[in-house]
């Protein structure tokens, strides 16, 4: 048996699960027909293909910004303050290494609700390809992973902790896929309101005109904080995210 501190390159990971603990989750799932999506994916294939993530952050974003109470965040317990935010943004999680080490990081892309695919897609792919080690907009994370842990700890905390900070460093809602797997489904909190797991796309049985054939198939899941809103409006949110997501077609243009 070995037993070893745990990796400075994990201690960002470590802070957010400390401070995620109020979240109250309840999940939510449904299957999305991704016959659209591949088939407007191919139309439009250009210089780069557009993820499936692309897709999943474009629409989620639009619905997010017709329920505005779903567009929030809560703070605190005895006289707990809940803030409604104008924009909407996506934090993104990543696999990346850092120090040599496989640790998963994140970003936040701002203004979903008024970017296009292709902008979308532009900075996915910004932040998929670069190094965090060396990328400006994961400075703070590494000056976590340098310093001393109960300052590390204790900076953190007073970074994100303000409600009026929140969309800087955890976004509007998030997403999380693991669909470049064998996961067809999995919930996760994103330190969100709202968070979308994302599964991968398999061929799978389906009834169209009552007869039974096959579609790409996705498992789309929802974890939402039953502090801020209750399950119908969670469940309005993902039902909308589906038929959006099923509302691609190939002679649609590129948006």
């Amino acid at each position: 048996m070995q037993i070893a501190a745990i990796a400075r390159e994990r201690r960002h990971t470590l802070f957010f699960l400390d401070e995620i603990r109020p979240f109250a989750p309840v999940h939510l799932d449904t299957e999305v027909d991704m016959s659209g999506v591949l088939a407007h994916r191919e139309a439009h294939r250009g210089d780069s293909r557009l993820s499936v993530v692309t897709y999943v952050l474009h629409s989620a974003a639009r619905v997010i910004a017709a329920h505005p109470e779903a567009n929030a965040a809560i703070r605190g317990r005895l006289r707990p303050k809940v803030a409604r935010y104008g924009e909407v943004s996506g934090k993104v999680a990543l696999d990346k290494r850092v120090g040599g080490r496989r640790v998963v990081v994140s970003t936040v892309l701002p203004d979903l609700d008024r970017t296009d695919l292709k902008g979308i897609q532009h900075e996915l792919e910004r932040f998929r390809d670069g190094d965090p080690e060396t990328m400006p907009e994961f400075a703070s994370m590494l000056l976590l992973h340098r310093l001393p842990s109960l300052l590390a700890r204790a900076a953190y905390r007073r970074a994100v902790r303000p409600l009026l900070a929140h969309p800087r460093f955890f976004g509007t809602f998030s997403v999380s896929s693991l669909g470049h797997r064998a996961v067809d489904g999995f919930h996760s909190v994103g330190g969100t309101t709202l968070t979308f797991g994302v599964g991968r796309i398999a061929q799978r049985p389906v009834v169209r005109d009552g007869e039974v054939t096959s579609a790409p198939v996705m498992r789309l899941n929802l974890t939402f904080d039953h502090r801020v809103i209750d399950g119908a409006e969670a469940a309005d949110v993902l039902t909308e995210v589906k038929e959006s997501l099923e509302g691609y077609s190939a002679a649609e243009a590129l948006r």
